[in-house]
């Protein structure tokens, strides 16, 4: 007779870790995908230039112009007024302010003005542009 028959009765020795490995898997692909998902910001198609190097500074903040018109600071959608309010509380507590302003290519230059316009009158001089780097 074989070995490996056992009575109805003989509880198993082995335990069948496959579902618990496939448990672990599908947490790992979403724990990667939810990671990924929260560290990119708004997306948006930024102009060609030749010159390169970074102007973010660790206190910077990042205003942000889509396509379609919406204004975005540090990935929050804001409208002109809070833009500016907010702009002001964050000169007060940094006189020094540094801004990154990062347009879309097909945003509207009456926005990027009324963006710049603003930064103006709060007396924050520290503006760069995002710009993207050609290849070649």
């Amino acid at each position: 007779m074989s070995a490996d028959v056992k009575d109805d009765n003989q509880p198993y020795d082995e335990i069948n870790v496959t579902p618990m490995l496939d448990l672990a898997y599908v947490l790992l692909v979403v724990f990667i995908i939810m990671t990924t998902a929260s560290v990119q910001g708004i997306k948006v198609e930024a102009p060609q230039t030749q010159a390169g190097g970074s102007l973010a500074k660790p206190q910077t903040k990042a205003i942000t112009i889509t396509a379609a018109g919406d204004v975005f600071l540090d990935a929050y959608p804001v409208d002109m007024a809070t833009l500016e309010a907010r702009l002001g509380q964050y000169k007060s507590a940094n006189p020094a302010l540094p801004v990154v302003l990062k347009g879309d290519a097909a945003a509207h230059y009456e926005k990027v003005s009324a963006v710049l316009e603003i930064c103006k009158r709060l007396d924050i001089t520290e503006v760069g542009l995002v710009t993207r780097k050609v290849a070649g």
